[in-house]
């Protein structure tokens, strides 16, 4: 994490939280339905949403499948806080990182990240605690920007330059090895376009009962 004044993650959402649904309306709706295509979901199972921002995914969730048992993690109060307004009181909200959970040991059935991978300055540090929180056989999804597509390859590099709160961006073969690095079984990756510039990519994976 650079150093020096707030930590560039918390100013920049923090400083975009009132405005970020409007700003990324198009993105957002489409990154929801996508993760939510790929996310099985049964009644009853225990999800965490990792860097659940103002709430997008776990409101979709919540309309859905309302008989799951939905936990947003975040580290950003501002986007909490809106988070907290949208959300049904039986969603819990709690301020925290990826890369530090602060959950018991196989507290979730399924755990989802949606836009969030390219923040993680210690991507197998935050893979290894998904990994922890998850139970035997629990399943992970993670939707993100994808590498392999020359706009998200341009827009990384950019980004790296000017933006401190940004990390890196992965292909999905880069994507796929670090998943594997943590242990997850049965990884499928999936990439493709939300319009005619843009790409993402969909990782599902399954924690290992050893």
């Amino acid at each position: 994490m650079p150093t020096g004044g707030r930590d560039p993650v918390l100013e920049e959402y923090g400083r975009l939280a009132s405005r970020y649904d409007r700003r990324w309306s198009f993105y957002i709706e489409a990154t929801t339905r996508e993760t939510m295509k790929r996310l099985p979901l049964r009644p009853g199972d225990r999800l965490i949403d990792i860097g659940c921002g103002t709430g997008a995914l776990l409101h979709a969730l919540s309309e859905s499948n309302g008989e799951a048992d939905l936990t947003g993690v975040d580290p950003t109060p501002e986007m909490m806080r809106i988070a907290r307004e949208r959300l049904p009181p039986s969603v819990r909200l709690v301020l925290g990182r990826g890369e530090r959970l602060p959950f018991r040991d196989e507290s979730f059935d399924v755990a989802v990240s949606a836009s969030v991978f390219h923040y993680f300055r210690q991507p197998r540090v935050a893979l290894a605690e998904i990994a922890r929180v998850l139970r035997p056989r629990g399943l992970v999804v993670i939707t993100d920007w994808c590498d392999d597509y020359l706009a998200c390859r341009l827009c990384d590099r950019i980004l790296r330059w000017i933006n401190r709160a940004h990390f890196r961006v992965y292909s999905l073969e880069e994507c796929h090895g670090l998943i594997e690095s943590a242990k997850f079984e049965s990884i499928e990756v999936e990439r493709y376009k939300i319009n005619w510039l843009w790409g993402l990519m969909t990782a599902r994976a399954v924690k290992g009962s050893a």
